[in-house]
């Protein structure tokens, strides 16, 4: 059996811009990070498939013949992405030079296992390519790494280095390619180009240290903005599914064999594993249909279903390098690119995730909780390309349903509370963006919004939107404004990275998802005010008060505008790619008066818990409560600081102390929390 837990479900209006080029042949994200080209530091966040590889060919190519680049270092995270920068005709679509990279100097090419003596000549063939007469040259990561290491930095000066899939990066010092571009920045002296797909990282790890980050100009394109432009795709969908039982039972209930699918089978330590990965591979293509042999020339499975079709099947979980190799190479025939029937089913273990370009793939499969955010969007990733006769996709993820009676309940939970903190930062990374402005006297509407039927409402509460960029407006009482250039960058940037070290704070997820008594403001001012503080120790408190309430009013104002859409398309009231956009206008209307105090009453898991009550049994839901209440403890120390701070500030507001017999709950809260925090300095003064 599967019960559905939190789902997004977007639905967009394919108006075809992400596709159609200007007069140089570039795509709209590709002509908005073009025209930053001029810059020294350069980050482009956009989402798979929006032509991130091509972008940078355009910008590195004006560099080298516009800006005194005297070379372009390309450097991807594993060899298959290399591929992505082959040679490309550029000028056959408008461009005024064409992309080359001569076969020696694609290091990506090289056959063989990765071992001593080839990472060696790898090395030395980057040392030959900077004392040769060629402009590019593409490495991995590690390729990299080894030749900075082997040459040194100096060595790289006056040259362009091009970083793609930017997230494997962290200012961790025992992450070494983070530490070397923290020393290329410190010198000055190159110019950097970073491209990401994902809009966190799983691990809570910064990319890159604030004073660095501070250095880059960021280029963002949203995932409503390349799934509103797409020609053909219309819907996607994102589900997460609870199982009981063997996960090989269950599957059959959400593999669809009418679906181009990848399937990803759980890694062989997790809970879902049965720790034969090539026994659940036969299983799955049993339960397709009867098995008819191997196509000689592609590796690929011959599955024969239950109607006569025949289902051809990819397996990259056989560890054979033979066989392995020869699938593989069939995957990346270019000839077959277009082709919708050269393969049904691919099941992988850890290949076809990141880089994988498959444009037919309708589902997304996925076995088990993935510790890392970054790599779940990198596997939905691969279901969003836009495709002809490919009007939806899908995401499914099938996890292991909590069991009363096991023993494991705890960590169980762990992994649904990790899969519902997923579908949040999903919800909020394939809405529109967030533009909030205070709402006061010398308020206007701004340029290019659209504010609805009536126009913008000098007096009353506004929503715009921007249809060309994807954006809304919203216009909030009380809003704190941030002050510095770096505040500003992080409320107009970096909102998601906030509000993802929010969704995996588990108090704050097992407060609102399980504890009735949960005051919101305990989740909206006390727990997301502690994660900004901690995140940002060096901005102002007016500043991280700023990037609190910017956080949580984005979180929140998509969580109702999402429910209220949902429920008026479910009702037939609307349909199509406005329904999100009248599902917020409908919300601000019926507040009326949009303020920061009442977004901070909202509790942002409110939504959430709603579909799990209605898709977890009773008896399970009541075990997960319990388990949650038993950690129920003393007020921490931490967390009775954080009541005193916020408590300050309710001091100044209101000019006077919080009372504990107050009938406001987060008063009393916050009086609680000054009176533990006494009784802990006293302890700690007492010794």
């Amino acid at each position: 059996m599967t019960n559905s837990i939190p789902s997004v479900s977007v639905t967009y209006a394919r108006n075809g811009s992400s596709s159609k080029p200007n007069e140089l042949g570039m795509r709209t994200m590709q002509e908005r990070a073009y025209a930053h080209r001029g810059e020294q530091y350069l980050l482009i966040k956009s989402p798979p498939a929006s032509g991130k590889s091509r972008a940078l060919m355009f910008i590195a190519l004006d560099k080298l013949y516009n800006q005194n680049v005297r070379k372009a270092v390309i450097v991807v995270p594993e060899r298959s992405i290399g591929g992505s920068f082959a040679d490309e005709p550029l000028s056959k679509y408008g461009f005024w030079a064409d992309w080359t990279v001569k076969p020696q100097w694609n290091l990506c090419n090289v056959v063989g296992i990765e071992n001593n003596s080839v990472a060696k000549s790898k090395v030395k063939a980057v040392g030959q390519f900077l004392a040769s007469e060629d402009r590019v040259l593409v490495c991995t990561h590690a390729s990299f790494r080894f030749a900075v290491e082997e040459l040194g930095i100096e060595a790289f000066d006056d040259c362009l280095i091009a970083v793609d899939e930017f997230h494997h990066v962290s200012s961790n010092p025992d992450n070494k390619l983070g530490a070397q571009l923290g020393k290329f920045l410190a010198r000055d002296r190159v110019h950097l180009v970073a491209m990401t797909g994902s809009y966190f990282r799983g691990d809570a790890e910064a990319v890159l240290a604030p004073q660095d980050e501070s250095k880059f100009v960021t280029v963002t394109y949203t995932y409503y903005e390349q799934l509103n432009g797409y020609d053909h795709l219309k819907s996607l969908d994102i589900g997460y599914f609870f199982y009981s039982g063997r996960y090989l039972e269950a599957i059959t209930k959400v593999l669809d064999p009418d679906l181009k699918t990848i399937v990803h089978i759980p890694n062989v330590n997790s809970r879902e594993s049965t720790k034969d990965k090539v026994k659940e591979v036969n299983e799955i293509m049993d339960a397709l249909g009867a098995w008819e042999g191997e196509d000689p020339q592609t590796g690929f499975h011959l599955v024969r279903s239950a109607d006569g079709r025949l289902i051809r099947v990819a397996d990259l979980v056989d560890d054979e390098p033979a066989r392995r190799d020869k699938v593989v190479t069939a995957l990346k025939d270019p000839s077959h690119k277009n082709n919708r029937d050269h393969v049904d089913i691919i099941i992988a273990l850890g290949m076809a995730k990141e880089g994988f370009d498959w444009i037919w793939c309708e589902h997304a499969l996925t076995v088990g909780y993935r510790a890392s955010l970054t790599e779940i969007i990198q596997i939905i990733g691969r279901a969003t390309r836009d495709a002809p006769g490919k009007i939806s996709a899908r995401f499914t993820n099938l996890i292991a349903e909590p069991d009363a009676s096991e023993e494991v309940v705890v960590d169980a939970v762990n992994d649904m509370l990790k899969a519902i903190a997923a579908s949040l930062l999903m919800e909020q990374v394939l809405a529109p963006r967030h533009k909030m402005t205070p709402k006061n006297v010398d308020s206007g509407p701004l340029p290019d919004f659209d504010y609805g039927e009536n126009g913008y409402d000098t007096f009353g509460t506004n929503v715009g939107f921007d249809h060309k960029t994807g954006q809304f407006h919203f216009e909030i009482n009380g809003l704190v404004t941030p002050q510095s250039i770096e505040a500003r960058r992080i409320c107009q940037e970096d909102l998601n990275e906030v509000i993802t070290a929010f969704v995996q704070d588990k108090p704050a997820l097992e407060k609102g998802l399980f504890d009735e008594e949960t005051v919101p403001e305990e989740l909206t001012q006390i727990r997301m005010g502690k994660i900004v503080r901690d995140r940002y120790p060096e901005l102002s408190d007016i500043d991280q008060e700023a990037i609190r309430q910017h956080a949580i009013a984005a979180l929140n104002l998509t969580q109702k505008a999402k429910s209220i859409a949902t429920q008026l398309e479910e009702s037939g009231q609307l349909t199509g790619g406005s329904a999100l956009i009248d599902g917020v206008r409908k919300f601000v209307t019926d507040v009326r008066n949009l303020d920061i105090d009442m977004i901070d009453k909202i509790n942002p898991f409110e939504a959430a818990y709603s579909i799990l009550a209605k898709s977890m049994n009773e008896q399970t839901l009541k075990q997960v409560s319990t388990v949650i209440a038993s950690k129920k403890i003393r007020m921490p120390y931490d967390e009775a600081r954080e009541y005193a701070l916020r408590a300050r500030l309710f001091i100044k507001e209101r000019g006077r102390v919080p009372d504990i017999a107050a009938a406001d709950p987060f008063e009393k809260l916050l009086a609680e929390g000054v009176l533990a925090f006494r009784q802990h300095v006293e302890q700690r003064n007492n010794g």
